[in-house]
């Protein structure tokens, strides 16, 4: 059986990127991750992430390039990172996350980072620091 991708979005914009707190499940609730969710049945991961980023955000983004690696959340679930630009819109809180902040390449390990997630924010935080994706 092949694991189910977890989709994440490295959102960039002007310089920062996206940290969401999660607000569920209660295990996860207080610590930060990248956006996203599951990929459906008959979608691309970028049409996920796109998907997801607009239920949760409400925003509209733009899918760059992925970011090389994949890491296991649970048995059967694998998340990979791909970075995005906004868009359209002003990301809200709209679904499973309480508080959203935009981070800085010098702000990035001022929140409580999902350990899944650090490796793909890590890099995502370089590659904003090189101004690759302004």
């Amino acid at each position: 059986m092949t694991d189910r991708v977890v989709v994440g979005g490295a959102l960039f914009d002007r310089g920062r990127l996206l940290a969401a707190r999660r607000s569920a499940p209660p295990e996860l609730a207080g610590r930060w991750e990248l956006p996203g969710g599951k990929v459906e049945p008959g979608e691309s991961p970028e049409e996920a992430l796109v998907r997801e980023l607009r239920e949760e955000l409400g925003v509209e983004a733009g899918i760059l390039e992925r970011i090389p690696g994949a890491w296991p959340l649970k048995p059967g679930l694998v998340l990979q990172v791909w970075t995005a630009r906004l868009s359209a819109g002003e990301p809200q809180p709209l679904q499973d996350h309480d508080e959203l902040r935009w981070l800085g390449p010098d702000e990035i390990d001022s929140v409580d980072w999902l350990e899944q997630d650090r490796p793909a924010v890590k890099e995502a935080a370089r590659r904003l620091s090189e101004g690759a994706h302004g």
